[in-house]
Formats: C-alpha cells, structure tokens, sequence
C-alpha cells in the first residue's frame, strides 16, 4: 500500500463523522461514507425531507399543467371527471367533448408519463457519470449514447422501411440500440491491459461522439430525400417526447423505474468515489466493478430514454448540478432528488413546446435550455462562495 493510500486511512481513522469502527467493520465502509464539505454546506436531513416533499408538490403541479395545456385547454375539473369515468366512477352527466376524452386518454396523459420517466432517466443517468467520473461537466451524453442514437436513427429515418415492435418503430429500436452499441465500443476503447482509467473513458467517448456524429451528417448530406424526412431527423436529434402506442410505456416505464431504483443502491459507492479512486480503494469499494455497473446502468438508461424522446440535451447536466447546491452531494438524497426534478422540469419543457405556437409543436430540447439554464444559473451564483464539488 503506498504512502497515499495509508494517509487516507489514517484521516478516515481520525474523521469524527466515520468513527473508529468504519475501517474495521467492513459492512459499514462505504454505508457509512459519505463526501465531506465545508461546514457551510452541509445540509440537514430536514432540509432533504423538505426538499423531497416540495419536488413532489412540484411534479404533482407539473403533472396537472402537462395533461392541461396544449392546442386544446383542458380544465382541471374536466379532466378529474375524464379519469374517474374511466377508472369506472360514475361522474353524472357527461359534460365535455369526445375529443376532449381521446386527447386525454391518448394524447396527453401517455406524453406527459413519458416525460415523466424520460426526464428521470436523464438525470438519474446524468448523477451517475458525474459522480463515477467526478466531472461535473458529465452528462447522460458522455460515454457515446448520444452519437451512436443519432447515427442509428438518421439511418433509420432516411434508409429504413417503417417497422414496428411493441409499439416502437424502426427509429426507436435503431436509436436503443446504436445507443447501446457505442456506449460497448467506448468501454472496449477505454480498457487498456484489462484496466480503464477515467481519462481514457472520457477520451474514447470524446472521440465516438466526434466520428458519429459526423458520419450522422454525411448521411443525411448524401442521402437526397424529402424536405420532410430531412425536418424529421432535424427534429428527432432536437428532442421530443414521442409515444405512438400505450405499449411503449409499458416496455420503457419497468426498465427506468427499476433502473432509478438499482442506482440509488450505487449511492455509497458514489460517495466513495469522491475521495479519488485511491480513497475509494481504501474504504472497500471495487472499482472495476462498480465502474462496469454504473457505466452499464446509465447506458440503460439512457437508451431507454433516448428511444422514445430522442436526444434531449442539458437535462442530466443541469438537473443533478441545480440540486446538488439545494441539498448538498450525498448520493442517498441526491438520487431520488434528481429523480422527481428531473421528471417534472421535463413535463413542464413538454407543455411549453406544445404550447408556445400551437397547434404546431417546437422541440422539447430548446425549453430544457430555457426553464432549466436561468434556474441553475441563479443559484449557482448565489450560492458561488460555497465549495459544493468533491
């Protein structure tokens, strides 16, 4: 053991917080770590239960404003009444529309879940590679997902015949799985000698999103379609949240709610991790093995999201940054936060593009940059005297 790795363990020996016992029960190594900050930001746990309950007041608000806005406006009385007559709740004489129940039911309420999961998603994955990282200026994109869907949906776009599976078309499967194909050829670029090393992560992902994404734009330069199919691929690569068929939350909402909840058990790792690898190392953590499972799962993630949204940008950067200044870095609270945050900054961007200029809808990317960058703006700077990265 060198002399690094012996100074980390005597200063967690001497750390009031972990106590004597942390080094010699191994069960509470990591259970019991979590990343020291100044004294000023240190956050209580009631300022995380606070925090929790009004990030769930915010989603419940997020929820009402997403299945009421639109081309068409919905009154919360209206669709109270839709969803009781369709949970079987006799509601009296039916006062509304039939579109009005088809939007609801078929449109709105099945975009704004899809919002929900895509946006927890983004920035569950977004906590995860900042923190295996320990780059703040990580996000969901990193590691390939982004280029490698964009490439296999441009292809898909323009040289596909249309399919359909469970509900997802050619263009999802595409993305899911090119997403998925250069997130495995970065991580076998990255392991040099059977180890891999941030660095060489963050290289290799540099240099997959580069070459697909330019070989993306000599496609669509080569390939002489329609306006139309052109304005597709434009759109797709700016971010929209598409749901065609019930069945695609089905397949999508089990893999991103188990996935969000198998992150929040990396959290102690995570903590770990903001020591450096060899104080992490020192407090008991794999981290071969913790890197595979964190880079696996926010790859899932991720291409879970991208299938049905395309590739909304800023969120997982942005989500994880604004509530690590709220409630400080400790992963356990940390997760869950950027969850419900995520999900209901997502919901609002998706009201607001297909509010804006309706009956047409704007991508939902440009309303992430616009509800999400002044927010995080405001309090990083109020809050730019404080040390809140380890």
């Amino acid at each position: 053991m060198n002399d690094r790795a012996r100074g980390s363990i005597r200063e967690e020996k001497q750390d009031p917080h972990l106590g004597m016992s942390a080094m010699s029960d191994p069960a509470r190594r990591t259970s019991d770590f979590a990343p020291r900050t100044s004294h000023a930001s240190q956050r209580t746990p009631h300022l995380a239960f606070r925090t929790y309950v009004g990030l769930s007041i915010f989603l419940l608000l997020a929820f009402l404003i997403g299945v009421m806005q639109g081309a068409v406006l919905l009154s919360p009385v209206t669709i109270l009444k839709i969803l009781l007559k369709w949970a079987g709740v006799s509601v009296g004489t039916v006062t509304w529309l039939p579109a009005d129940e088809t939007i609801l039911l078929q449109l709105r309420l099945p975009r704004v879940l899809g919002g929900a999961l895509v946006g927890a998603a983004l920035a569950t994955a977004g906590v995860l590679f900042q923190g295996l990282l320990r780059n703040p200026l990580a996000d969901p994109y990193i590691i390939g997902t982004s280029a490698g869907a964009g490439f296999a949906a441009t292809v898909a776009m323009l040289l596909l015949p249309p399919a359909s599976v469970l509900g997802f078309g050619s263009v999802a499967l595409s993305a899911f799985v090119g997403g998925l194909f250069a997130v495995l050829l970065v991580y076998r670029l990255a392991r040099v000698s059977g180890q891999m090393s941030v660095v060489s992560l963050l290289l290799a992902g540099v240099v997959v999103n580069t070459v697909l994404g330019y070989l993306g734009s000599l496609t669509i330069f080569l390939f002489e379609g329609s306006e139309f199919q052109l304005r597709r691929v434009f759109t797709w690569l700016m971010g929209g949240i598409a749901i065609h068929d019930p069945r695609q939350l089905w397949v999508v909402g089990p893999i991103i709610v188990c996935g969000i909840a198998v992150a929040c058990g990396f959290a102690n790792s995570l903590n770990a991790l903001a020591l450096g690898e060899e104080g992490a190392v020192a407090v008991g953590v794999d981290l071969d093995r913790e890197a595979n499972r964190v880079i696996g799962l926010g790859a899932l993630l991720t291409g879970a999201a991208v299938s049905v949204s395309g590739l909304i940008g800023f969120l997982g950067l942005a989500v994880p940054h604004i509530l690590r200044l709220a409630i400080g870095p400790e992963h356990r609270r940390l997760l869950p936060a950027s969850a419900l945050g995520g999900a209901a900054l997502l919901i609002l961007a998706d009201a607001a593009a297909r509010s804006v200029v309706a009956p047409a809808e704007l991508p939902v990317g440009i309303f992430t940059a616009l509800l999400g960058g002044p927010l995080f703006l405001f309090l990083l700077r109020r809050n730019g005297r404080e040390r809140t990265w380890r």
